[in-house]
């Protein structure tokens, strides 16, 4: 499978990228509704389930884009295109389980069919990644949608089973295929920017029209102090090791596909329950939160962090023991806080994630320094 050079120099997102990227924006809150809505275990596996093909969608884009010179009118047509499809996907996901099946599932195929056509100049394409998507994952997730019940949830679950596996069992083909090294890290970085974007939505949307009453805005304020330590957790240590990492791989295609198509995954999928979990949490903090709430934002926050354990362990051989750590510590209180006010798990949290911020700042120091870090009592 051979493919044509991305041109020299380092390639860059380009305004056709970001443009498709807004689509994206009104598609995780869609997912987010989707869970805000049914936030117990079954609602949690169906909203993933929905969840994979609007994410895989945009992996197909971001990828096509990495290996083709999209900044021409063709390939601003091909993305514009699939983010049509990706907006009807959107528009559907609040009824994706009921009326609208059909319409998310055609959204879908009709995304992966154009971007096989625009792939079409790699030779043997169709037996890859684009292949099973475009004539896989795509006719059974329009199967399902003619479907109801659990019929269509197991029709599409095992959809996105077929496009997660894709990549395994056809590396062989993506071997071939050139990538660029920094182009698909700022691309990642960037959805991972959208869905902390949601966490913002679900911090102010709750308590926007509300009077504002001083435990809101304390609970609004702790929040904010939640998803930036997030942001900070990704940005300010994770986001250039993984440049850095695919920059000098021997096997790019090993570390796209363990790294930013399956870790990003997690990591975006962790920021979303959270964001949801703020939703349910600071327009009363008062109230002591469910174990479904509690479970989105705790479970969403050791998600987050045991991924970052999981990418670390792909791209050098070994785990992160501050985040690994600071996940076990997270599940481990989160049943002693079920009868608590919603504020002071926000504000447990908030001090759990900031401390583990500043050790971190602390490794880097004494790192950068050569000065050997002791363990933490």
């Amino acid at each position: 499978m051979g493919e044509q050079p991305v041109g020299t120099g380092e390639k860059r997102v380009t305004w056709a990228e970001l443009y498709f990227d807004l689509v994206f924006v009104f598609a995780v809150t869609q997912v987010s509704q989707l869970l805000h809505h049914h936030h117990d275990l079954a609602g949690t596996g169906e909203a993933l389930i929905a969840f994979v093909p609007v994410y895989w969608c945009w992996v197909g884009t971001t990828v096509q884009a990495n290996i083709r010179d999209v900044d021409t009118p063709r390939g601003r047509l091909g993305i514009f295109t699939v983010g049509l499809a990706g907006l009807f996907m959107a528009l559907a996901l609040p009824g994706a389980y009921g009326s609208r099946g059909l319409l998310f599932g055609a959204a879908y195929w009709a995304a992966r069919l154009v971007l096989l056509a625009l792939v079409a100049g790699i030779r043997g394409v169709w037996r890859g990644p684009y292949g099973v998507g475009a004539l896989v994952s795509g006719p059974l997730l329009v199967a399902g949608g003619l479907l109801e019940g659990g019929p269509r949830v197991a029709l599409w679950a095992l959809a996105a089973c077929c496009d997660l596996a894709a990549p395994l069992v056809f590396r062989g083909r993506l071997a071939k295929v050139r990538y660029d090294p920094a182009h698909l890290p700022e691309r990642f970085g960037l959805f991972l920017l959208v869905a902390l974007g949601e966490s913002i939505v679900g911090i102010g949307g709750p308590v926007a029209q509300s009077r504002l009453h001083a435990a809101q805005l304390v609970s609004v304020a702790l929040a904010f102090v939640i998803s930036c330590a997030l942001w900070w957790l990704y940005f300010g240590y994770a986001a250039d090791a993984m440049r850095f990492a695919l920059e000098v791989s021997e096997s790019r295609r090993d570390l796209i596909r363990w790294v930013f198509s399956y870790g990003h995954l997690a990591l975006i999928a962790g920021v979303v329950a959270v964001a949801v979990g703020f939703g349910e949490t600071v327009a009363e903090p008062g109230a002591a939160l469910g174990a479904g709430a509690l479970g989105l934002l705790y479970g969403g926050c050791a998600l987050y962090l045991l991924s970052f354990s999981y990418t670390r362990k792909m791209m050098f051989g070994v785990i992160s023991p501050t985040r690994l750590a600071a996940a076990v510590l997270l599940l481990a209180v989160l049943p002693l806080l079920v009868r608590l006010p919603a504020l002071a798990a926000l504000g447990v949290l908030a001090v759990a994630l900031v401390g583990l911020n500043g050790w971190e700042y602390l490794r880097v120091r004494r790192a950068a320094a050569g000065e050997p870090v002791r363990s933490a009592a």
